[in-house]
């Protein structure tokens, strides 16, 4: 700016601008007492001492400064505050020329004037008055120049860091196509990204809870598990009798098919066994598994079939799934009622399995001792068979012997 540039070099208020800088540095001044009003009537006929108007050099002074500064304030002044600004200056230079001024006032003249009124007042009191005053004045020119190269500085640093931030987002897919980079957008997108950001918090928690029942669920399923295991185990030590007993009690028809029977229902058991191994080997998965995927769609489904039941409750179907809830509960309790039954039937049937083995026991050795006294019988039938023949070969004797024939004749005869 060129009216920056005369501040800068004219700082001693009152050189010309086209003195030297030497005759600045020894403190030369013009001196306005010396010029002619023939050579120095820029304004003709409308022109009127100053002496009529004794504040008109100290707004005429601020108002030049102002118009020269007016570049740096459009910087930092906002667009209402600085249309009041100008109406201020419109106002002052509309009051000169009430005063007898012309419009087309030459404000290096009114810098001269300013600056020598200035030091007109400041010989008048005192030279080291007027020396601190000045230095005072360079100072403080001096700071605000300071202040004025640190704002431009921030102020380039704010137009980088905006460009910066523009070519940011000027290739972001939230900017529609052939349109600059609004803070709109901007602020809509990251209001989009703050709402979906807390649906999908609500969703990790509702995630986590359903997570909850599942573990829930999953170690009661453990526990029915172990519970299988241990029974299944209790039932194999009592299905499994010593060999020899075994193989004499399924001679039994009726043994044979109970054991048939407990056979094949220990065969069920170990099927959902392995059933129930297989779902908690499908609950310690991982996202990129076969079964991670498969559960996660599950869970999907299930979640989509949970929104569908709350979106039918909203409606009024409570009443319905009530009912269905009564009706599956009073199923459950006539299963287990009847389940009760058949346990009962289980334990009858294994005391009615128990007494028969005992009488089989009983009967065996019945069986046994009886097999004992027939062969006793049979010993002593045999006895008694060779105790008939001896007596008969001892009559043939006696007989051989009445007849007068030795024993070796009737044995050859015989």
């Amino acid at each position: 700016m060129a009216s920056d540039d005369h501040l800068d070099v004219e700082d001693d208020f009152g050189g010309d601008f086209a003195g030297g800088s030497a005759s600045r540095r020894s403190g030369n001044k013009r001196s306005f007492a010396d010029l002619d009003d023939d050579e120095d009537d820029i304004f003709g006929s409308k022109k009127v001492s100053f002496a009529s108007a004794p504040a008109l050099e100290v707004f005429l002074f601020v108002t030049f400064v102002v118009y020269c500064q007016i570049d740096v304030l459009k910087l930092f002044m906002s667009g209402p505050l600085m249309a009041k600004l100008l109406k201020q200056i419109e106002l002052n230079m509309c009051n000169a020329e009430y005063l007898g001024f012309h419009k087309s006032l030459n404000f290096s003249f009114c810098w001269q004037y300013g600056s020598y009124k200035v030091n007109q007042k400041i010989e008048e009191t005192a030279p080291g008055v007027a020396t601190g005053m000045i230095l005072s004045l360079r100072e403080s020119l001096k700071n605000c120049q300071d202040e004025l190269s640190r704002c431009q500085t921030k102020l380039e640093d704010a137009k980088s860091e905006i460009q910066k931030w523009h070519f940011a987002f000027q290739n972001e897919s939230f900017i529609p196509q052939g349109a600059t980079p609004e803070p709109k957008f901007v602020v809509n997108y990251l209001q989009t990204l703050r709402s979906s950001e807390e649906s999908l918090r609500e969703q990790l928690e509702k995630a986590k809870k359903k997570e909850a029942v599942f573990i829930v669920t999953f170690a009661k399923r453990e526990q029915e598990i172990a519970e299988l295991k241990s029974a299944l185990r209790d039932l194999r030590t009592q299905l499994k009798p010593p060999s020899m007993q075994a193989r004499r009690l399924l001679l039994d028809p009726a043994i044979h098919e109970e054991f048939t029977r407990l056979k094949n229902l220990v065969e069920e058991k170990d099927k959902k066994v392995k059933e129930l191994q297989d779902n908690i080997a499908a609950v310690s998965f991982t996202p990129q598994s076969k079964m991670g995927k498969m559960l996660m769609a599950k869970c999907r489904t299930l979640q989509e079939e949970n929104e569908e039941i709350g979106n039918q409750a909203n409606e009024g179907k409570m009443h319905e799934l009530a009912m269905k809830l009564a009706s599956q509960k009073s199923q459950n309790t006539e299963l287990r009622s009847q389940l009760e039954g058949i346990c009962k039937q289980m334990e009858k049937l294994t005391g009615d399995v128990d007494r028969s083995n005992e009488l089989v026991v009983i009967l065996q050795e019945k069986l046994e001792a009886k097999e004992d006294e027939i062969q006793r019988l049979k010993n002593k039938l045999r006895g008694n068979a060779m105790g008939e023949e001896q007596n008969e070969l001892d009559t043939d004797m006696n007989a051989n012997d009445d007849n007068g024939l030795n024993p070796v004749e009737v044995q050859t005869e015989n």
